[in-house]
């Protein structure tokens, strides 16, 4: 049992309180409306929820595996860059999240959107439709689904964290709860995010709840091996930042 280190630490804490916050403030829907990651064409969307997501949790299970997984990987890759490097793949992996989950939300909102003002509706009347709760028939369901879209967690920026683990420890043997078959970390995690990108596009889950944002969880183990990858080419000093 590795002990876990101060930046860790201090992230699982603010991640409780804000889990705890939902809880007890507002009937557990204030901290939500408030700082869940909204589409940006809804009006619910406020600039501070691009980062307020990522300590934002949908349940207890949700808050307990993605604090078990930051615990398991973040303590090793924190003592391996230090925590002023840690924290930059961490949210910067969380940012990456939020601009591949909701890019992939416009590709897939803005045909529709055009379709809909080919039909002769106006900006103003879409809002109107999905604020009352109506669908465009010939648009269908995910319109309004896309719309209403939110996005809680701090999966994003764990992937990130995961995909840094995995780059430092390639030879690290992981497995699955429900899996119990030990595979090389450099198989493993490239393993999870394809599944991931398959999930993403096609709508089918593997092992994840179906309300998943699966593009962010691709985006930010992108965003990860992006600076890992920079880092470790340019042979990045860790004394730079420490």
């Amino acid at each position: 049992m590795m002990r876990i280190t101060d930046t860790v630490k201090h992230l699982i804490i603010i991640n409780v309180i804000m889990f705890v916050g939902t809880l007890a403030i507002g009937n557990g829907t204030l901290f939500y409306d408030l700082f869940a990651m909204h589409f940006p064409k809804n009006d619910a969307f406020e600039f501070w929820q691009i980062v307020t997501h990522m300590f934002m949790h949908g349940g207890f299970m949700h808050l307990l595996f993605n604090m078990f997984a930051l615990w398991m990987f973040g303590t090793a890759v924190e003592q391996n860059l230090g925590s002023k490097k840690f924290l930059f793949v961490y949210f910067s992996a969380g940012l990456g999240a939020v601009a591949l989950q909701v890019g992939y939300y416009y590709f897939k909102y803005l045909p529709m959107e055009a379709q809909a003002l080919s039909l002769g509706a106006t900006p103003e009347q879409i809002v109107e439709v999905f604020r009352d709760g109506k669908v465009f028939t010939a648009i269908g369901q995910e319109f309004n689904q896309i719309y209403y879209a939110s996005m809680v967690g701090a999966s994003g920026c764990i992937m990130g964290i995961l995909v840094a683990f995995g780059m430092i420890n390639p030879n690290a043997e992981l497995m699955m709860i429900f899996l119990p078959i030990p595979i090389k970390a450099k198989y493993f995690i490239p393993g999870i995010i394809i599944l991931d990108l398959i999930s993403g596009v096609t709508g089918q889950s593997f092992f994840s709840p179906s309300n998943t944002a699966y593009m962010a969880h691709v985006g930010g183990a992108l965003t990860g091996f992006i600076i890992m990858w920079y880092w470790k080419k340019t042979q990045f000093n860790r004394n730079r930042w420490d």
